[in-house]
C-alpha cells in the first residue's frame, strides 16, 4: 500500500476535471504542474480515477496520450464485488427516486458516473468533479446529488489541490 499524506483521503477524479483542466484554467502549456503532479499524488497513494474514465477521455489527442502515458493503475479496475455491491445500491436510489426523468437514469446508468461514485462508495474515497449540488435538477443525475444521499464527499479540482497541499509556482520564461 502507498503511503498517504497525514488525514487525506483518497480522491477518485471524474472525467470531467481532466477535460475542462486540459481545455481551461490548468491547460498543459500554462500550468504543467497540474499534469505533474497527478502522477506523483497517484504514487503516494492521494488520488486515482477509474477504467470507466479513462474511457470517457477521447479528446483532445494530448489528453488521450497523457492518459495513457499514466502509471499503470492510474485508472483503477471497477471490477471489484464492494464496488459493484455499491453500484447496485446507488442504482436502485435513482431509479427509485420520481425527481429524475427516466432519460437521465437511463444515462446515468450507461456511464462513468454512477462506477465513479460507487468506487467511492466502496474504498471511503472522495469523489473529485466539477459538478455542482443541484436540488430541482431533473434531465440528469449529478454526481454531487448522489454523494450527497450517500454520505459521499466530493469537491472540485482546486480543493482536492488544496487538500493535497500542492502549489503551482510562477517562474519567468527561460
Amino acid at each position: 500500500m502507498r503511503a498517504m499524506l497525514p488525514q487525506t483521503q483518497l480522491q477518485v477524479i471524474d472525467a470531467d476535471v481532466f477535460i475542462a483542466s486540459h481545455n481551461g484554467h490548468y491547460a498543459p502549456d500554462i500550468c504543467p504542474g497540474f499534469w505533474e503532479c497527478l502522477p506523483y499524488f497517484y504514487e503516494q497513494g492521494n488520488v486515482i480515477s477509474i477504467d470507466l474514465v479513462r474511457g470517457e477521455i477521447q479528446d483532445p489527442p494530448e489528453l488521450v496520450q497523457w492518459a495513457a502515458n499514466m502509471p499503470s493503475g492510474f485508472f483503477a479496475p471497477t471490477s471489484d464485488r464492494l464496488i459493484a455491491d455499491s453500484h447496485g445500491e446507488i442504482m436502485n436510489w435513482v431509479d427509485g427516486n420520481p425527481q429524475f426523468y427516466n432519460s437521465a437514469k437511463r444515462e446515468f446508468a450507461d456511464g462513468a458516473d454512477v462506477w465513479l461514485i460507487a468506487y467511492a462508495m466502496a474504498n471511503n474515497a472522495v469523489v473529485v468533479t466539477n459538478e455542482t449540488f443541484k436540488e430541482d435538477v431533473k434531465r440528469r443525475v449529478p454526481i454531487p446529488n448522489v454523494c450527497q444521499q450517500f454520505g459521499i464527499s466530493y469537491r472540485n479540482a482546486s480543493g482536492m489541490l488544496r487538500e493535497l497541499g500542492a502549489r503551482f509556482e510562477w517562474r519567468p520564461p527561460p
